[in-house]
């Protein structure tokens, strides 16, 4: 064997020590400890409770709008109602303005909760540093945000991807690792399963309140943009609670309204380049129903002129291998898929299942159940689907993958971590997950994305294509 034939030799099996090909794919042979995933104890300093009579906690914004002028600002207090107002003003500024909003409770079984406050503030200024007090005439507590550039197609604009979280270590490995990327998210968009409170006895909701509070430190300073899944259903009839997302929808506010929609769990908002389309996995979305509608009528009002990035966030993935959570979204890929193609959608992010996975530009749009074609095709009209449901929760990581490795898929790995989705200007974007185990400026998997519209050329990462 001549010394060429040795270089290729050792270089194959370099690349073999690091990934395994499949059709084109590739599955991560990443080592990492499979330990039981285990939560933080309740005495843990993330579950602190803030000091102050009735101080407030589980501090929270999300979009107030569709154009990024308002921010719902919500928080909790205990001990008593207190004030509903908001104190906030731009940074540099001595002029501090009010805004008022309103409280709620809830019962779920045994439990009854503190005081949820939502309140509203509209008509900020884009690019605009802003602070905020809550808690008025009590314990108050002082935070800031930052408003969105002003819609438009050349913007930057940086989004984190979060989903599945729980509050393991894990999850706080997770969110960390987030909060320390040199690379900094702006916004978080948040692929469903937040606190995973229906998993203890009775749905315990206190866990609801250890959620908002380990969260708070992200979650009081940026929007997040919320997705439900199914751990936020919180269906449980055979203890008397029949009324499904109680909790969540008692806890967190989405500016459905301002997009038209009828409900919480289905909504749009733009955000500098991006429009973003929120579906809802467990909420009827058949033909006919409301959110069918409200999506049939939601993509004739993209401005790609606009808003160059089309992207949809969802719970339930539509292009899955692995084992866990298998073809559970076929159905619902069956109703819109059509719809992501005809109108170009750039991205869709989903969680459910605990691992991470990108797909190639692939549709199924062929298949019909009498026609025989039933794979996948490469479709440079079609969305990257990426599954980023690895936030760290304590049902742990999906290991178990389907064999052979399917051709959609590019790229898998049953890892806990985040994503970043960065959007330079309107034809590219830069996209990067990151493991828990690695440093906080390592990717284990990234990608440079060419918009549908301004840049409709080829950006697989496949050796093939």
């Amino acid at each position: 064997m001549g010394r060429g034939s040795d270089l290729c030799l050792i270089l194959v099996m370099i690349l073999n020590s690091l990934m395994m090909f499949c059709n084109g794919g590739i599955t991560s042979e990443f080592v990492r400890k499979l330990d039981k995933t285990i939560d933080m104890p309740l005495n843990s300093d993330v579950f602190r409770v803030p000091p102050g009579y009735n101080a407030p906690q589980q501090v929270h914004l999300t979009q107030g709008d569709v154009e990024g002028k308002a921010v719902i600002v919500s928080w909790v207090t205990q001990e008593s109602k207190g004030s509903n107002t908001v104190l906030y003003w731009k940074e540099n500024s001595t002029k501090k303005l009010k805004a008022h909003g309103k409280s709620n409770t809830y019962k779920f079984y045994n439990y009854t909760s503190g005081h949820i406050h939502h309140c509203t503030i509209r008509n900020l200024e884009y690019h605009t540093k802003y602070y905020y007090v809550v808690g008025l005439g009590q314990t108050e507590r002082k935070f800031w945000f930052y408003t969105p550039p002003q819609i438009g197609p050349d913007v930057a604009y940086t989004f984190g991807l979060i989903g599945d979280l729980g509050q393991s270590f894990d999850s706080n490995i997770t969110l960390t690792h987030y909060e320390r990327n040199p690379i900094k998210g702006q916004t978080v968009l948040f692929l469903g399963d937040l606190s995973y409170a229906d998993t203890y006895p009775n749905h315990d909701n206190t866990r609801w309140d250890t959620w908002g509070r380990f969260v708070e430190r992200s979650t009081a300073y940026q929007p997040w943009i919320w997705t439900t899944g199914n751990h936020e259903l919180d269906f449980a009839p055979k203890i008397g609670e029949t009324k499904p997302f109680k909790p969540f929808t008692h806890r967190y506010r989405t500016p459905y309204r301002a997009s038209g929609s009828t409900e919480p769990f289905w909504y749009s908002i733009k955000r500098g380049p991006a429009h973003i389309i929120v579906l809802a996995s467990y909420s009827a979305y058949g033909k006919y129903t409301p959110q069918y509608t409200w999506l049939e009528e939601e993509f004739p009002k993209v401005n790609r002129t606009e808003t160059p990035w089309l992207i949809v966030l969802m719970h339930s993935p539509w292009y899955n291998s692995y084992d866990y959570h298998y073809m559970e979204g076929e159905t619902m890929r069956v109703m819109y898929e059509p719809w992501f193609v005809k109108n170009k959608v750039d991205v869709v992010f989903a969680g459910h299942v605990h691992a991470y996975e990108r797909s190639e530009r692939v549709s199924n749009i062929a298949y019909n159940v009498v026609n025989g074609v039933c794979s996948p095709v490469k479709d440079q009209s079609a969305p990257v689907y990426i599954t980023v449901g690895d936030g760290g929760n304590l049902e742990g990581l999906a290991t178990k993958m389907t064999e052979p490795q399917p051709e959609y898929s590019a790229f898998r790995e049953a890892s806990f971590g985040h994503a970043i989705f960065s959007i330079r200007n309107r034809t590219h974007a830069y996209y990067g997950w990151h493991r828990n185990q690695d440093g906080y400026s390592v990717k284990g998997d990234t990608m440079w994305f060419y918009n549908r519209i301004w840049h409709p050329t080829v950006d697989s990462t496949s050796s093939g294509s």
